[in-house]
């Protein structure tokens, strides 16, 4: 596999809540030249080849509730389906990596001083080379949003001298938004990750589309925002501010011991954050939907608006997904 497609397998650490859905709600997740869209039976990739066709796949999707009942209960049902995202998310990159390579090879083929080579075949992604890629994306999300902030933040309260624990975890908190909105800014530079954006903003599009009950159609689906509440730029954000309320009650003294306990309770957290999410799609006029305004905001950086092409990618993704 070409190596430049290493760096959205490293992404998925940061993606894995665009697929966030439960037993009523459909989500999704844009990935190289398509889309992943999960219903409430199975989920679907598809992936738009030069010639227009699509190469799909799909298949059925048990979820953590049904498999184990305590995935069921409040907060824990959001560490069941967060956790599912994250397996989807790699499984849909993988797949558009693999149709990615395969139409590079094609590409090289055909170039002029190619020679007479054979066509390109499917190449399979080790799966020993998308489990480091993830470990590696954990690893640096880690070490960007919750060892740095806190080591700069411990800086800041040697330098001013002050005790409280709520200020510190509030200035904590703002270096973690801080250095995930610059991160989104950063990557939002890169040529090729223009175009995910794009497919980002196309399956919110075509989730909207389906919530309101009119036939998937790409005119009706060009008419919707690409800014959806439950996208995961929202939730990362909901995570920051759910963070900072947690941290402050649970209090160490030490600088190990709070690293320790923020890598240890981001299950929670984000299974709290998830039951905002959640909350908020479905009462749009309750307080909980101002948690989710700056998320809302990042998405002018996350979601570009699309062309009918991938708005097509992103319905016939979604109709395969609800034909499982």
């Amino acid at each position: 596999m070409n190596f430049r497609y290493l760096k959205y397998l490293a992404l998925t650490a940061t993606h894995w809540a665009l697929a966030s859905s439960d037993d009523i709600l459909v989500g999704g997740q844009a990935v190289i030249e398509g889309v992943m869209m999960r219903s409430p039976k199975g989920y679907s990739v598809a992936v738009r080849r030069p010639n227009g066709t699509f190469a799909v796949i799909k298949d059925v999707l048990q979820t953590a509730g049904e498999k184990w009942r305590i995935f069921k209960l409040p907060v824990f049902r959001g560490i069941g389906v967060l956790g599912q995202a994250l397996v989807l998310g790699v499984k849909a990159l993988q797949f558009s990596a693999e149709e990615a390579a395969v139409e590079d090879d094609a590409a090289k083929s055909t170039a002029p001083d190619s020679g007479n080579q054979s066509p390109a075949k499917p190449q399979k992604v080790s799966s020993w080379l998308i489990a480091g890629s993830l470990a590696v994306g954990l690893a640096v999300n880690i070490a960007i949003f919750v060892v740095l902030p806190l080591f700069l933040t411990r800086y800041f309260q040697i330098q001013m001298g002050f005790q409280s624990q709520i200020l510190f975890n509030a200035i904590d908190g703002v270096f973690r938004v801080g250095m995930f909105v610059g991160f989104l800014f950063l990557i939002s530079r890169m040529n090729d990750m223009n175009r995910v954006f794009q497919y980002h903003g196309a399956e919110h599009k075509t989730v909207f589309n389906f919530e309101a009950r009119e036939s998937l159609e790409v005119k009706n689906a060009r008419k919707y925002s690409t800014f959806h509440p439950r996208c995961g730029t929202s939730f990362l954000m909901v995570v920051a501010v759910v963070s900072i309320v947690v941290f402050s009650l649970v209090h160490f003294d030490t600088v190990w011991a709070k690293l320790i306990s923020r890598i240890a309770l981001l299950p929670l957290i984000s299974g709290i954050s998830y039951e905002v999410i959640r909350y908020s799609a479905k009462h749009p006029g309750s307080l909980m939907r101002w948690i989710t305004l700056p998320g809302m905001l990042l998405q002018r950086i996350t979601t570009k608006e699309p062309d009918d092409k991938q708005l097509e990618t992103a319905i016939k993704a979604l109709e395969e997904a609800l034909t499982v």
